[in-house]
């Protein structure tokens, strides 16, 4: 797979890493360069709450959920 680099120094990382890394808004992300090649590795968290937030998606919204942790539905 490739991506083309936008003017503001962007890249798009493709669905499909996106999806299988876990890469989600708000990742961090280290950069490094080795003999004339660009390496990406996400940055894996220490805190436990941070590595398991989001994993448990319930498919329902934010609303929703308050709504019945309120008792309104």
């Amino acid at each position: 797979m490739h991506s083309v680099i936008g003017e503001r120094g962007q890249v798009t990382i493709p669905k499909k890493f996106r999806e299988n890394m876990g890469l989600l808004p708000g990742t961090q992300l280290e950069f490094r360069q080795e003999n004339g090649r660009l390496f990406i590795e996400k940055i894996w968290s220490n805190d436990p709450v941070e590595a398991v937030t989001g994993c448990l998606a319930r498919g329902v919204d934010t609303d929703e959920v308050m709504k019945e942790l309120r008792g309104e539905l």
